[in-house]
This record gives C-alpha cells, structure tokens and sequence, in this order.
C-alpha cells in the first residue's frame, strides 16, 4: 500500500473513525484503524464490536486533488498514534507507504515515521445492514433529538434496556424516549418514511447516541437510517455509523406521563435554570441533591438546605401561574439537566400533586417533553 493525501482531510477523517474506539479493550487489533486503499479511494474503518464507523476519502473533492493512490492495500495502525503523528506533521500533504511485515512509513516534509501495523485480514468486518426498514431525517434535527433525550438514560446495568433510548415510527411521526426510572425524557418528530413503515421497540444505547451526536452535522442535510433485525446503519454522506441494538422489551413509559395536572407555571427558562442551579450550590451537600419549591400566585420560593452547610432561599416570578397552591421537591441534577437541553426560551410546568411527575414542556416545540420524578421532603 502506498498513497499520498492531503493531511487535513486525512486528519478529519481519523478524527470521525476513531470515536468507536474503545480505551479499555484488551485486543490490540481494536485500537487501530484499518486503511484499505481501492481504485475508488482511502476507507478508513474503526470499531469497539459494539459501534462501528466507516468513512471514505475520495481522490478528488471540488475539483482539487486530495489522494494520489501509487499502490493499492490495506494495513491497520494504531489511532493513538496515528492521531496525534498526522496532527504534528510539518506540511500539507502525507505519503503512507507499507514495507514488508507490516511496516509503515509515514513522510511529511523533513518528518520521517516508522510504525508497526497489524494484519488488516484480522480486523472485524463490519456487519452488512441491509432491509427494507429506511427513513430519512435532517442530520440537525436527529442530532437535537438525541441530545434531548440521551441524558435520560440509565447509567446502570441492572435494567439493561434503560441504557438505551428507545425509538419507535408510525405513520411518519419518529419517537425517541428515554428513562433511568427517575426521569424521563421524549421527543417526537415527522419524518421522511413510507406509511407503512412502522417500528417498535428499537433499544439503541446511550453510549452509541453519544457518538452518533458528534458525528452529524449542523445542517439540514439528509441522513438515511436503516433497521435491521439487531443492528442500526446511519449513512451520513461518505461516513457510515453502525450500533448493535439492545435486547429485551423497553418498559411502557405512557402510563407514567400525567395527562391532568392541578398547578401550571409558564416561566422563562433560562431564569428557571439559573435559580436552580444557585440552590444547587448548597443542595449538593444534602442527601439527595434535594431543591424545594413553594408554588403561590405569581411566586416560587425556591429553597434548599443542607445541616452542615447551611441554606439558600430565591423567589422567581413567572409569567402565569394557574391552580392549586403546591409544595413540591426534586432531584436539583435532574432537574438542571432536563433544563439545560431545552432550547425554547419559555416552558411551562405542571404539577400533579407533591409526589406525582413534574412536567416540563416547551412552549414553541410539542414534540417535546421531559419529566422529572419529586422526592419526599416530609
């Protein structure tokens, strides 16, 4: 194998593969990349068994050239150190050349390294996704659904299922719900799909969606996703994710959303979170991270103490209150983090009753809701 790229579409390629590498795995061949150079261009591929990323880099972009192929093959090096070398390098173009015994020599100007490869034959073939089971989504959009709903997921392994989130698709309207059985978090969007497409209880992890996040883009391009029987592919122009789905039945989570509530506040969410995350200060000395809310007419104290430091009292004028009078607490964690992933500049709560649900729901976005689960204070 032999080629000249360009270094910064080489950098960024390494960048978007080597996110499905583990650092805790104890196979040597996992922490590589594998690069398998064909007539068509560099494929770079990396994988943990759990997700996989594949990106390709073609010879020409835009007109300009950006890989120069002298010698076709393949090799597997190790990203830490491929990394971080083509980062340093001294010019704007690289020439990789594989020896005999897997030897390769990386150039860039005066910079010569020798690194030692692995058999690429050795590496794990990453699964073929195919089916009839595809929709299509802007990458934006799946991006702000993951990050409104990940945060929910359990960090357990007791109830494997709720370390994932939780998608289902029917007549168009996509649905991602997450749950670590103190919150919950559920967003639904309609997107491009056949009718008769429907699906149910697709587990993919947390951990999988983390990734995913920071490989989709900003913008509205369309990105294809495809569902197999335990697998899910996401094309996303000349990089393909892949994630193994989890196993088993993702608990009914409908029951647990009030459909009723007897107090309302419609507040500025920004104010909200900044209030709370001031009583976190002190609540995060306490047991359990406990803030406490005195709902009156146009006032919420917002309390929180803690015997061995001491407390912290803030009232918040909202927009309307409508209902009961209500004294209510919560998880401060919880509560600050559904908060931070709402982008919409005002919300409105509902409250049931002191140990019922709280709902959070944006004003501007109906597809969208969170709910957090109150603490016994008496």
């Amino acid at each position: 194998m032999h080629i000249t790229i360009d270094r910064s579409h080489f950098l960024t390629a390494i960048q978007s593969v080597q996110k499905a590498i583990s650092t805790k795995t104890t196979i040597p061949i996992l922490t590589g990349i594998k690069l398998s150079v064909t007539e068509q261009g560099l494929k770079m591929t990396a994988t943990d068994l759990q997700i996989g990323i594949e990106t390709i880099v073609q010879k020409e972009q835009n007109g300009e050239t950006i890989l120069q192929i002298h010698q076709l093959g393949s090799i597997v090096l190790t990203a830490k150190y491929l990394g971080e070398i083509v980062r340093k390098l001294p010019q704007a173009t690289v020439d990789i050349e594989v020896k005999q015994n897997y030897l390769t020599i990386i150039r860039s100007g005066t910079s010569e390294f020798n690194l030692h490869g692995l058999d690429a034959e050795e590496f794990p073939r990453l699964p073929q996704v195919t089916g009839n089971q595809v929709f299509s989504i802007p990458s934006d959009l799946l991006k702000d659904m993951i990050r409104q709903t990940v945060y929910a997921v359990s960090t357990e392994e007791i109830r494997p299922v709720l370390t994932g989130v939780v998608w289902s698709l029917k007549e168009g309207n996509l649905k991602f719900v997450a749950t670590d059985s103190h919150r919950l978090a559920s967003r639904k969007v309609q997107v491009e799909a056949p009718e008769e497409m429907q699906l149910f209880n697709i587990i993919v992890p947390g951990k999988s969606l983390l990734e995913l996040g920071r490989l989709l883009s900003e913008d509205d391009t369309l990105v294809d996703i495809v569902v197999a029987d335990n697998q899910v592919l996401i094309h996303m122009g000349r990089t393909q994710f892949y994630s193994r789905l989890l196993e088993g039945q993702y608990p009914d989570t409908t029951r647990i959303i009030p459909n009723t509530y007897k107090t309302a506040v419609q507040v500025k969410t920004k104010d909200l979170l900044d209030a709370v995350e001031r009583a976190a200060l002190i609540a995060k000395d306490n047991d359990n991270n406990v803030v406490r809310f005195n709902i009156k007419q146009m006032i919420i104290d917002i309390t929180s103490n803690s015997p061995d430091v001491g407390k912290v009292s803030e009232t918040l004028k909202p927009i309307q209150v409508s209902g009961e009078d209500m004294i209510i607490a919560c998880n401060a964690k919880y509560l600050i983090e559904a908060l931070r992933v709402i982008t919409s500049p005002e919300i409105t709560v509902e409250f049931t009753g002191s140990m019922s649900p709280i709902l959070l729901k944006p004003l501007d976005n109906p597809g969208y809701l969170t709910l957090v689960l109150p603490v016994r204070i008496y």
